[in-house]
């Protein structure tokens, strides 16, 4: 197949657009994008970063080249992070770049891990290709959020997830929940899930709803991990949870050795993290997570586990959806506080509002909390 002749502003966007496609599959790397163009704006190749271990977007770009019977020898890549330099998973993708006869590179932004963070650049101007680096620099680094935030903060972008009653209420005071929004809400939540690293919830909905906490309602080719936040060790060992080839971690706070042993034999992974008041410490946590290479940490759990994590200023961003239903007394989204200044509230700018299905999805970020 034959592509279209592009202005050559418009390839780093298109490149941004391979870089979205790999949304679900990359974890932990970051998601990547890289088209390869003559000097008319004739796409060359083109890929995307593919799962862990996998060859990463230039090689994916090279190799459809090459299957497509295009040289490259001269040729511009257009790729939307910095080509890495060091040998991880894969081989460094600078060294590739410089053996096809690249001669210019055009990168969104540079790569904030300290194996690379400019030495891939360092690398290809020492081999005289030529290096821009800029367009789409906002558009890659929102897309990897989490990747940057784990490497520059080393913690997880923590993303919270809530449905309620246009009033706030989660569940009414018997418990009932299921369902107070629609189904394309629900489906739509399970692709927030898709794109995460892992999933968290805490030990009162394991108890009460024995939830799978799976991905189900989209498609995806892998299901991201799972944590749950059990300070005494009470998950049951006939939880939904433990679903075969899939990564658990279970953080307590306090020593339960035999039933350690018996979730271990389940094949959970228990880690012991203890914090005030007998509670698991949840920045030790997030932490810890970080360094289990988890970029995008999404919460769905209940109020007081909700409450918590805002009480303690651990959440970067809310996926609120609201049902157009007034459902009066009952649970509301996080349970902290009380405050006693409005000056003390969690300040929030909104992302994004827009219907799905029947009920509002408002995307809102803790201000400020991205510019690290």
């Amino acid at each position: 197949m034959a592509w279209p002749v592009f202005a050559k502003d418009r390839l780093i966007d298109l490149s941004i657009g391979l870089a979205r496609d790999s949304l679900r599959i990359t974890s932990p790397n970051p998601r990547v994008g890289c088209i390869l163009a003559d000097d008319d704006g004739t796409i060359l190749g083109q890929g995307n970063t593919q799962p862990a271990g996998g060859p990463h977007a230039e090689i994916m770009a090279l190799r459809d080249a090459a299957a497509r019977g295009n040289s490259v020898a001269g040729a511009t890549a257009y790729v939307t992070l910095e080509p890495c330099s060091h040998h991880g998973r894969t081989g460094p993708c600078c060294d590739a770049l410089i053996a096809a006869g690249i001669k210019k590179v055009v990168a969104s932004i540079a790569d904030p891990n300290p194996l690379v963070s400019g030495q891939g650049f360092e690398r290809l101007r020492a081999a005289g290709i030529e290096v821009e680096v800029g367009p789409g620099a906002a558009e890659s680094r929102e897309l990897n959020i989490g990747f940057f935030s784990r490497m520059i903060r080393k913690t997880p972008w923590v993303r919270m997830k809530m449905a309620a009653s246009l009033d706030g209420t989660t569940a009414l005071d018997n418990g009932a929940s299921q369902w107070i929004t629609s189904k394309p809400a629900r489906a739509d939540g399970h692709a927030w899930r898709a794109r995460s690293c892992a999933v968290l919830t805490g030990i009162g909905t394991v108890l009460e709803d024995n939830p799978r906490l799976d991905v189900r309602l989209v498609d995806t080719p892998r299901q991201p991990h799972l944590v749950v936040v059990d300070s005494r060790l009470e998950t049951p060992l006939d939880a939904h949870l433990f679903i075969a080839g899939r990564t658990l971690y279970i953080y307590a706070a306090e020593q339960n050795d035999a039933k350690k042993a018996a979730l271990e034999a389940r094949g959970a992974t228990v880690i012991h993290l203890p914090g005030a008041h007998g509670k698991v410490d949840l920045a030790a946590m997030l932490r810890d997570l970080a360094r289990r290479e988890v970029n995008e940490l999404h919460i769905e759990a209940g109020h007081k586990l909700n409450g918590s994590f805002i009480r303690e200023d651990l959440v970067d961003e809310f996926v609120v959806y609201l049902a157009p239903k007034m459902m009066g007394q009952g649970f509301g989204m996080a349970s902290f506080g009380p405050l006693t200044e409005l000056s003390q509230a969690l300040a929030l700018e909104f992302r994004s509002t827009e219907m799905v299905g029947p009920d509002l999805r408002i995307v809102a970020r803790v201000q400020g909390r991205d510019q690290f």
